[in-house]
């Protein structure tokens, strides 16, 4: 019996475009000047991690980082800046969190039946946080239990990170199913002992790959 969802959000809670073209372009745009004011005081941690992962330790901290984001890469000093970023911008109303129309009904009805639900994405939990707390449609922030990110589960590819989940939540593998647009995380949590519906929306990039069932809307997903 399944107890408790964990959703991804890029391609299956919300459009990959809201979050690369939105997201990603307020964090390239303030990044170079965020890291310049706070020198000294929040950006030095993430200053020094990234410098130590390039192995290069006089490059431009910006550069490497807008590299990073460009390229998707899921480095935890990007993912940390990112966050701090995109506060500030949920905050003052440049960013809201995007979600597919059949999403918040769905969640809702599943929190209704009595259903723990919790998001494991690449994203910060910080930024997480947000997406949820400042929806386009409304609040969504109280229909989650948790959240779990890269610094906090690991890397979505492996079953390790999933079985980290499964220990902090407290429930059973089995009784555990995980939503998400990528069949490699899919692969991942099943490994793991979890169950996994993929999530094959119109438009996003990642293509249905057997063995996993695939939907096109939460609404048709029984999770009993």
């Amino acid at each position: 019996m399944i107890n408790v969802i964990v959703l991804d959000i890029e391609g299956t809670t919300s459009p990959t475009s809201s979050v690369r073209e939105e997201l990603y372009g307020y964090t390239r745009t303030r990044l170079p000047g965020w890291l310049a004011e706070n020198e000294g005081g929040a950006a030095d941690a993430i200053i020094a991690e990234t410098r130590a992962l390039a192995g290069a330790p006089g490059a431009s901290v910006a550069e490497i980082l807008i590299d990073w984001l460009n390229t998707d890469v899921k480095a935890e000093p990007l993912k940390a800046a990112q966050g701090i970023i995109c506060a500030e911008g949920f905050r003052n109303g440049s960013l809201y969190g995007e979600f597919f129309p059949d999403v918040p009904p769905m969640l809702r009805a599943w929190r209704e039946s009595g259903l723990e639900l919790y998001i494991y994405s690449s994203g910060s939990v910080r930024n997480q946080k947000d997406w949820f707390t400042f929806a386009r449609p409304g609040d969504l922030s109280p229909l989650i239990t948790g959240h779990f990110d890269l610094t906090t589960a690991g890397p979505k590819r492996e079953a390790s990170s999933y079985e980290k989940i499964a220990g902090a939540i407290g429930v059973p593998a089995e009784s555990i199913l995980f939503l998400s647009d990528h069949p490699d995380e899919l692969d991942a949590a099943v490994a793991a002992g979890w169950r996994a519906i993929g999530v094959a929306r119109p438009g996003e990039p990642n293509p249905p790959r057997p063995p996993h069932r695939w939907v096109g809307d939460f609404a048709d997903i029984e999770p009993n």
